[in-house]
């Protein structure tokens, strides 16, 4: 396995557009490392640079300690899989998963393999490799089949499968579950996940779904117009958000944002005055700030809180439920346990857990405002 490494890697198309901007990362040997963002953020086209399928426009990518930017993708001992499975509707599942391997070797094709006594061993041991894979995967009774014979699910485990069979330094998954159903894509996360662990391989995937990239990676790196926002932890980036985008980002519901400014130990806006933690942010300035709080950390009652609120939705999910809060002229979203005494229409009232919530500089952009933590 393998170390990568970027270093200011760039990528500029004709005309201007600047899809990836001097994106600077290490991921570690057996890391999994997942690029989240939303569409058009350059995070495919980051892998994708990694992979050798798309050229560096400034800076250097490396693999295992060897530069690559000049390596073709073939040479690069990485092994990729596709958002639309790329299997080839001609050729059975163990064609489709040993076609990698049989395409490496030096004898050429399929027919070559079967003149010589050294050539026969070679294709036995292939077989072998395909079982063995073909088992863990859970895809062993379909081997003699076509790709049209498999259902969505079963085509991603071969897929996954062609991948595995080469046993390369890199695997890097390209959105792999975004055509799965909501069912499917869980299992999947389990088994890439189980696969990360017995392998030890080093893995990069890239995903639009922060809850995808919330379970999977070991550090996630969270993008935005072609600029890394933020690299760590998914509980770092949870947690401590680098910005106020990661903290809108990461998190479902997206986290609650009340514009306005603080006077010494107040926060004022949105219609709201509240008192922040004593020593919290202990060297803020007097001025213009956002205030953060994550639906998790409010609490609703119909009879005691800090806040009155108006209930002007309810959405029920099984032992929890989404509560959407008119708190004056400002609207928030609480996750809480099911509560029947809540109505939608109706008065309650609220709190806000304020040693758990976050200050931002003003804009949408505005970083985190350290506090006593850090």
């Amino acid at each position: 396995m393998a170390s990568i490494t970027l270093d200011r890697v760039s990528k500029t198309y004709p005309g201007g557009v600047r899809a990836v901007q001097e994106a600077s990362l290490a991921f570690a040997d057996g890391e999994f490392v997942v690029l989240v963002g939303p569409s058009g953020c350059g995070k495919s086209t980051l892998l994708r640079m990694v992979a050798g399928l798309e050229s560096i426009t400034g800076g250097t990518v490396s693999i295992g300690g060897r530069v690559m930017n000049d390596v073709q993708p073939k040479d690069r001992d990485v092994a990729m899989v596709f958002q639309n499975y790329a299997l080839y509707p001609h050729m059975t599942v163990r064609r489709n998963m040993a076609f990698g391997l049989l395409r490496r070797r030096r004898h050429g094709g399929f027919a070559g393999l079967f003149r010589g006594a050294e050539r026969r061993a070679e294709l036995a041991a292939i077989d072998r490799r395909v079982d063995e894979v073909a088992r863990t995967l859970g895809i062993e009774p379909y081997l003699d089949r076509l790709p049209r014979a498999l259902s969505g699910g079963q085509r991603q485990r071969v897929a996954l499968g062609r991948a595995l069979v080469r046993d390369p330094q890199v695997f890097l998954f390209d959105e792999p579950l975004s055509n799965l159903d909501a069912r499917l894509r869980i299992e999947m996360r389990a088994e890439i996940r189980e696969m990360h662990r017995r392998t030890g391989a080093t893995m990069v995937y890239v995903t639009h779904d922060q809850e995808e990239a919330m379970t999977l990676a070991d550090r996630m790196v969270v993008m935005r117009g072609g600029v890394v926002q933020q690299f760590g932890t998914p509980s770092e980036c949870y947690g401590r958000p680098a910005n106020r985008f990661v903290a809108g980002f990461v998190g479902t519901p997206v986290m609650n944002f009340v514009d306005g400014s603080v006077a010494g130990s107040t926060f004022m806006g949105g219609g709201l005055s509240l008192a922040l933690p004593a020593g919290r942010w202990p060297a803020l300035a007097a001025g213009p700030v956002a205030l953060g709080v994550r639906p998790d950390r409010i609490r609703v009652s119909a009879a005691k809180g800090d806040i009155a609120v108006t209930v002007r939705a309810i959405e029920r999910l099984g032992d929890r439920m989404d509560v959407v809060l008119d708190a004056g002229p400002t609207r928030l979203i609480a996750r809480i346990e099911n509560d029947e005494t809540l109505v939608e229409g109706g008065a309650a009232r609220a709190t806000l857990d304020l040693a758990s919530a976050h200050l931002f500089a003003p804009g949408e952009d505005g970083v985190r405002i350290a506090d006593s933590a850090g």
